[in-house]
């Protein structure tokens, strides 16, 4: 198994595979683990519900157990339009094949709107963790704004069997405030109701985009994690870093915005791709939370790049990969492939945290 994920690694493997942490040690993260959720969430405040929600969807798919998780998400149909996201695949236009690839591909549970999992949910929700997305942002009003609004009930997902709510926050917009109490009103509720919650920790503010683009920054992507850890969320779904320093970006001209240590850069984090996650980690309540990256939008070489992020996230101290586009928008073999590849690196125990 390690054979193939040295050769889809190419040139980088030994940087990825041989790089020994140097600013967080491993020591301070909580390692996923086939015992994960009683090791963390039994001294929570969350109810047995939530954790019989939880553990099922740690025993489900191929990472059964493992304390890893791989899931299927695709909201695209409404985040970035139904057309542009099927056209590459009609097939997945309908909701059962978007679960059947999840099944196929054995993930821990598949991630869709209250549309598409509500629409297959008598036949499917006692097969596979059903993950319902409450808010979107929709791209028909004119012009185009970025917002995520609800699109539906925290009630609705309950009584359709679900395991999970997930949600989104645009960080750093000018709407964030208002999504904030949101999601934290809907998470509680979740909770209640004995649904776990996921949270899509995503930036969003033109202003982040300066001589980088700083929406994918190990600093401010860090803290938006640690918001959303903070109302509740039981797993955070992130985009990998590539880069650091948004904090200093915005902080450049005379201008003032939020609160940084120079530490931040010197000793709890590097230029190296493991350590800008294991720093996202760290924002995570030093991994009480599980991290899960996105896998990012599909392109000439998914899946190498999906293996790659998948070994990044795990030598980080991460818990899994949520990824859709790379995996939908293909045969439907081609598809699995790619989804038994993600998951073969947290199998492989020839992987370890850095």
């Amino acid at each position: 198994m390690i054979d193939r994920i040295s050769s889809l690694l190419g040139p980088q493997a030994p940087y990825l595979l041989e790089h020994v942490c140097s600013t967080i040690p491993k020591e301070s993260i909580y390692v996923p683990s086939p015992s994960s959720v009683s090791d963390i969430f039994v001294g929570s405040d969350r109810s047995n519900r939530v954790l019989n929600n939880l553990q099922w969807i740690h025993s489900t798919g191929r990472l059964a157990n493992t304390g890893y998780v791989s899931i299927l998400p695709v909201d695209q149909g409404i985040e970035h339009s139904a057309g542009a996201s099927f056209a590459k695949n009609p097939m997945y236009f309908d909701p059962a094949r978007i679960v059947e690839l999840a099944i196929e591909g054995g993930c821990n549970a598949v991630a869709s709107t209250f549309g598409v999992l509500g629409n297959v949910a008598r036949q499917y929700a006692h097969h596979i963790p059903f993950v319902v997305k409450i808010n979107h942002n929709e791209l028909l009003t004119f012009p185009n704004k970025f917002d995520q609004v609800m699109f539906g009930t925290v009630r609705q997902a309950h009584d359709m069997g679900a395991a999970a709510i997930g949600a989104t926050i645009y960080f750093g917009s000018p709407e964030s405030g208002r999504q904030i109490v949101e999601i934290a009103e809907a998470f509680a509720l979740a909770h209640e109701l004995g649904m776990a919650t996921i949270l899509w920790c995503y930036l969003r503010n033109p202003a982040f985009k300066a001589d980088k683009d700083y929406h994918v920054s190990a600093d401010l992507t860090g803290q938006a994690n640690h918001l959303g850890v903070t109302i509740g969320a039981d797993i955070i779904k992130q985009k990998l870093p590539e880069n650091n320093g948004g904090f200093e970006a915005m902080n450049m001209g005379g201008s003032s915005y939020g609160k940084l240590d120079k530490r931040m850069y010197s000793e709890l984090a590097s230029d190296h791709p493991i350590d800008l996650c294991r720093y996202q980690v760290a924002n995570c309540y030093m991994g009480r939370i599980g991290l899960i990256n996105s896998g990012g939008a599909s392109g000439q070489n998914d899946m190498a790049e999906a293996v790659t992020t998948a070994v990044i996230n795990k030598r980080a101290g991460g818990m899994g990969l949520i990824s859709g586009r790379k995996a939908f928008q293909r045969p439907m073999d081609e598809g699995v492939e790619l989804l038994h590849a993600i998951q073969d690196v947290y199998l492989c125990q020839d992987v370890t945290i850095a």
